[in-house]
């Protein structure tokens, strides 16, 4: 069996007066972008400098609260020409602002990353945020960017054996760095009750009705059309008046956007579910749930949903693929009095229909020892220190090698 490097290398790594510069598209949400400001955080905590490069978007604030500073740069062009334009300047930069380690942390940004690193001679490192799957040679090309870095780190055991798999070479350079959830913010306890109605308000949410919260970009693969057609199941069940679905996030795009509206519309959903786009609180949307979903159709690498949801003690019903047997603990993997949530069938109605259903109807003190279970597994894998440490502890193996 091949094996890939872990990061357990005792001690606080010391990056005093060190640069790190973490590339990005833009900064308006995400895994990746969450991802690069919590780092800058753990970066300036070890007086270090840590740099974002990026677009722009709601986020830079708070990555200037947390220490990072922010660097407007081109990230996300995917123009070959426009491409080899942002390697010299990216190159420019990494000179004039002394940076040590380069991150990248998306295809298109990792190409750009890697010519210029070669060009100013610093590290490079690139993160896969993402299982990228390619049916063609250009794609698998295209992808294979994320490979290149000195040191490349997996968001979880999935993603790690998905690389291996397409270039066992990678193996003495792979690190798993599993997502971090930052559990100050992610706790029941530091919930004003005040933000929980707030948010109740604002979506227009009857004092009666519990809501089962998608909280997650609006796109074909996230699995809209399977939980349209779950709450068809439920409803014929007689489950009217008893619930909502909200769904929480940007849209994928504009007329994918119309597209939900109109088949909620067409099959009579609109009192069942409801498109509610950016929440700017989701502990507080975790707490308000009486059931979170991430029903993806396709694999993920990750699964930040089901993480944060585990951390606010909320029911978690998950697809049973990718990184979810990592994220969820459940049958047949462990006895159900030790489960942490669900995983059920991807793209399968019934599966999702039946688990929102047994999470709706716990009673009071079944629902509390699996929100301690949850908050003690998010707790003990996921802590937002870990994940700093860790990558915090790639960049000086980086910088001890030649």
């Amino acid at each position: 069996m091949t094996r890939y490097s872990d990061t357990s290398i005792a001690g606080e790594p010391s990056l005093s007066g060190r640069v790190v510069l973490q590339i990005v598209p833009e900064l308006n949400s995400g895994g990746a972008e969450r991802s690069a400001i919590e780092v800058a955080e753990a970066l300036a905590s070890v007086g270090a400098r840590g740099l974002v490069a990026a677009k722009g978007g709601r986020m830079v604030s708070e990555l200037q609260a947390r220490g990072g500073v922010w660097l407007p740069f081109p990230a996300g062009s995917k123009n070959p020409l426009q491409m080899m334009m942002n390697s010299v300047r990216l190159a420019r930069i990494l000179r004039d602002e002394g940076v040590d380690i380069l991150h990248a942390r998306s295809r298109a940004s990792a190409w750009v990353a890697y010519f210029a690193a070669r060009q100013a001679s610093v590290k490079f490192v690139t993160t896969y945020h993402g299982a990228y799957s390619g049916a063609s040679a250009m794609k698998l090309r295209y992808n294979a960017i994320m490979a290149s870095g000195q040191a490349v780190i997996a968001n979880s055991a999935f993603t790690a054996r998905r690389i291996l798999e397409l270039d066992p070479s990678v193996a003495d350079r792979l690190f798993v760095i599993p997502r971090g959830v930052d559990l100050r913010h992610f706790a029941p306890d530091a919930i004003d009750p005040a933000r929980v109605e707030r948010l109740r308000t604002q979506w227009g949410v009857a004092p009666h009705e519990r809501i089962v919260l998608m909280p997650a970009r609006l796109s074909p693969r996230k699995g809209f059309a399977v939980v349209a057609e779950a709450v068809k199941l439920l409803t014929a069940q007689g489950a009217r008046d008893h619930f909502i679905v909200i769904l929480a996030g940007d849209a994928h795009s504009e007329s994918f956007r119309k597209t939900v509206e109109t088949q909620i519309s067409r099959d009579g959903l609109g009192p069942f579910m409801r498109l509610v786009g950016h929440c700017d609180d989701m502990p507080a949307a975790y707490l308000a749930a009486a059931a979170v979903i991430a029903p993806a159709t396709t694999p993920e690498a990750f699964g930040r949903i089901g993480v944060e949801a585990q951390a606010m003690g909320a029911p978690v019903i998950v697809s049973d693929i990718g990184a979810a047997a990592e994220i969820v603990l459940a049958p047949p993997d462990l006895p159900e009095h030790l489960a942490t949530g669900w995983r059920v069938p991807a793209g399968e109605p019934a599966a999702l229909a039946t688990a929102i259903e047994e999470a709706l109807g716990l009673k009071a003190s079944a629902r509390d020892a699996l929100s301690l279970r949850a908050r003690e597994h998010a707790r003990r894998r996921f802590s937002i220190e870990e994940m700093q440490r860790a990558t915090l502890d790639v960049y000086q193996r980086l910088l001890r090698a030649p």
